[in-house]
């Protein structure tokens, strides 16, 4: 699992290195590492630390070490990944159409987030709609690709897949 954690350790040399060393003591890995001086609480720096580890276990004996080496601790919490896509659709479109569209999306797949953004022009019939979806299963957006495009060629609305990262 990924975990961020916001902490505070003492201004002293070798608080980092004793609050980052406990990870790899407890089978873990770290991702990143931001040590922010300006960042201060009760004389204690900032740090923000984001780590893996294998099991809820490893996380709560990594808290323990952490309280008595006497860090604290402002939060922790998992990072969740999100997988985002985004897609154009063009052709006789209106806001009802997006929103039951979106409906059944989420039925099918489920959204971490979704952000439209909804364009005309006067006395034209046809309309451009960005989709911007993020889905927490990789997978998933395998899924979402193949029900936009089948729903878009029953509709003969245009679409067009954004490119992935």
């Amino acid at each position: 699992m990924k975990v961020n954690a916001d902490l505070y350790v003492k201004d002293v040399p070798g608080q980092l290195v004793g609050t980052l060393d406990p990870i790899s003591a407890v089978e873990g890995n770290i991702v990143g590492v931001v040590h922010n001086r300006e960042k201060m609480m009760d004389d204690r720096i900032g740090v923000n630390i984001t780590f893996e580890v294998g099991s809820q276990e490893q996380l709560e004996k990594l808290k323990n070490i952490w309280k008595s080496k006497d860090v604290l601790i402002s939060r922790i919490g998992s990072v969740v990944e999100a997988y985002p896509m985004e897609y154009m659709l063009i052709g006789k479109i209106n806001a009802s159409y997006v929103e039951n569209l979106l409906a059944e999306a989420q039925e099918k797949i489920g959204f971490d987030s979704v952000d439209v953004r909804y364009s005309s022009k006067a006395g034209s019939d046809k309309h451009t709609v960005m989709i911007s979806a993020k889905v927490r299963i990789k997978k998933d957006i395998k899924k979402l690709d193949k029900f936009i495009a089948s729903v878009c060629k029953r509709s003969n609305i245009l679409y067009i897949r954004g490119v992935e990262e």
